[in-house]
């Protein structure tokens, strides 16, 4: 049996060829693969932190996904091993081991970093801001990736969209929300800007990761949660002790996620790599929120055969406070920094044209037409 020592031990010497070795770190190449990579040149082997479980569904997927991909266009030359968040660095730490150069790429979402560049919120999401469609048509054809290129540039990154949620539920409730009035003192997980909106409204937002939801919930420590939508809430659970499920998630309309590279590790990539990496992340940008589309609408049809479980809208009035709450929160949150002042600027005025756009379209297929 060959142990690691005797391994490398092996590989020094020559008695382990380069093919045999290439399949041994490259996921089991094929002779071929390997015959091209010899002849290709260097090997780059990478590793990617995400802030996601190991295996997460979607997400954390179409983090493997992506690796495979870049492994099987570039021959063998792109190696990705993806590490689930806590597996090499906890969760949260990846934007910081990227950035210092401890891991080569890293997969999360924007708003996570906030703290570090206020303006880093814009590029996820915020309350009755963009849906997915403009999100990606503001990144790709409205000046959003330069400004996003141009920020993450002081942070040693370079970042990729990598999938939207699209539009999210508004939620799990313990109880019934029939006004504003009814936000008053609720106890509700709810991180960001949204939950500033929710402070705005009288509620008090809780800070709890996903493992600590159901449990949250269960024991009276909240009495609501936001969490995606229904593939995802099916399978945390919240069914089985939340009565009521609201619609839509004014709060992430369109929640963008990310992949953010090492500036230093990706400029040093062949020119070939780096487009080969950046066409896989727009794969992945489409897989995601097409495999969510999906799975959702499937989950919804689960959910609606839960007996005792009321799924509904927020009443209007309850929207509009949100609204005019979320218009101050956002406004006061941009002028406390330059750049995200700038960015905002720049999606309110791709906004201006967007929305009026849509209510011409998309408002009027959705509310007239569709059978």
């Amino acid at each position: 049996m060959m142990t690691r020592s005797t391994f490398f031990k092996s590989l020094a010497a020559g008695t382990i060829g380069l093919p045999l070795f290439l399949r041994m770190i490259g996921g089991g190449q094929s002779h071929a693969q390997a015959d091209r990579v010899a002849r290709n040149g260097k090997v780059y082997n990478w590793k990617m932190v995400t802030t996601w479980p190991p295996g997460f569904p979607v997400l954390g997927e179409g983090c493997q996904l992506l690796a495979d991909m870049c492994r099987s266009m570039s021959g063998g030359r792109l190696n990705i091993i993806v590490y689930g968040g806590g597996e090499l660095v906890p969760a949260l730490e990846s934007f910081d081991a990227v950035r210092q150069g401890a891991a080569e790429v890293g997969s999360g979402c924007s708003y996570y970093w906030a703290g570090k560049a206020p303006a880093a919120q814009f590029f996820a999401g915020y309350p009755f801001g963009l849906n997915a469609q403009q999100m990606n048509a503001w990144l790709l054809s409205g000046g959003g990736m330069d400004l996003w290129r141009e920020l993450y540039a002081g942070y040693n990154l370079v970042p990729f969209a990598g999938g939207n949620t699209g539009v999210q539920m508004g939620g799990w409730f313990n109880r019934e929300i029939n006004s504003v009035a009814d936000f008053k003192g609720l106890k509700m997980r709810m991180p960001g800007l949204g939950g500033r909106v929710l402070e705005q409204l009288g509620g008090t937002p809780v800070l709890l990761p996903g493992g600590e939801l159901y449990t949250g919930l269960e024991r009276g420590i909240i009495d609501a949660t936001e969490w995606v939508g229904p593939y995802h809430d099916y399978i945390m659970g919240f069914h089985e002790i939340a009565k009521y499920y609201y619609s839509p998630g004014w709060h992430e309309p369109g929640t963008n996620f990310e992949f953010f590279v090492n500036k230093e590790k990706y400029d040093a990539l062949p020119p070939d790599l780096q487009k080969i990496f950046e066409v896989a992340t727009h794969y992945i940008n489409l897989y995601t929120l097409s495999e969510l589309e999906a799975r959702n609408g499937e989950y919804m049809d689960k959910l609606r055969a839960v007996d005792g479980l009321t799924i509904t809208t927020f009443p209007k009035e309850l929207i509009d406070a949100a609204r005019i709450a979320a218009d101050e929160v956002i406004g006061a949150y941009a002028d406390s920094d330059p750049f995200a002042r700038k960015v905002y600027a720049s999606v309110r005025k791709f906004k201006r044209t967007a929305v009026p756009w849509a209510k011409l379209t998309e408002s009027v297929y959705y509310g007239e037409m569709m059978g």
